[in-house]
């Protein structure tokens, strides 16, 4: 008796219910904050103090589910349950901008532990390596090139600044792809957050959820996610074996 490729039942469970018969990995799209970079902690505080200020009550730990909408978007629904109505353009453009000297007024963050070895391990693979983040903080973007060198593209990342609705929308990831050349069936999603994961699910990828923070495994389950790993260094540990499981495995 033949043994199982590990990950066979997540793989052959995700070519079904998306009606494909085969998997061609050809792009990775990998999301930012809380991903490749430990920043949520950060961000969460940052968000906190400008809504509070703002006079609508949050909780810093609601930013986390947050994650993923752009900006805009984020401010918006909290004034519409905060204060009845929607925020103006202009709102939206200088909250955010507040929002964003907040981040910086910070510690630095740092690359989460195992993404170095994560996207080395992708790259080596011959996998195109796509950031497709719900962020427009130039702050941390470009710092890219400096914390994870010759791995990413300037030309392959998608930024709030890109779409028209952000996670949970597929969008990010669709633009993505064409960005990449790729299709659905050819492409792997990787994020932390059920939004994130939503939007990989909803376009089609094989979407691989990571815990690297507060929020709990079944939220990404929940979500959509095809697989879930328990950290950002197991995840490194296992890329290899399973993008070689998606090679292999089909529907006859």
């Amino acid at each position: 008796m033949n043994t199982p490729l590990p990950y066979s039942a997540e793989i052959l469970r995700w070519l079904r219910r998306n009606g494909y018969d085969h998997c061609s990995p050809r792009a990775a799209l990998i999301d930012m904050d809380g991903t490749l970079y430990d920043s949520m902690v950060n961000h969460t505080a940052a968000w906190h103090r400008l809504i509070t200020e703002t006079g609508i009550h949050c909780t810093r730990e609601e930013f986390y589910l947050y994650e993923g909408r752009t900006g805009a978007d984020t401010i918006n629904e909290l004034f519409k349950r905060g204060k009845g109505r929607e925020a103006t353009e202009q709102e939206k453009r200088d909250l955010y901008q507040l929002k964003t000297v907040y981040f910086r007024e910070l510690p630095p963050v740092h690359p989460m532990p195992g993404a170095l070895e994560m996207v080395t391990t992708l790259q080596g693979l011959g996998l195109k390596r796509v950031i497709v983040t719900g962020s427009g903080q130039s702050s941390l973007i470009d710092r890219i090139p400096e914390d994870f060198p010759g791995l990413f593209s300037t030309d392959l990342r998608i930024t709030s600044r890109d779409v028209a609705n952000g996670k949970p929308s597929p969008e990010p990831y669709l633009k993505a792809m064409e960005m990449a050349g790729v299709k659905p069936w050819q492409s792997i999603v990787i994020e932390n957050a059920p939004l994130g994961v939503e939007a990989g699910a909803r376009s089609g990828a094989f979407t691989i959820g990571i815990t690297t923070g507060p929020i709990p495994a079944e939220e990404m389950w929940n979500a959509g996610a095809d697989i879930v790993f328990p950290s950002m260094p197991e995840f490194a540990r296992c890329a290899a074996q399973l993008i070689l499981s998606l090679t292999k495995i089909a529907i006859s």
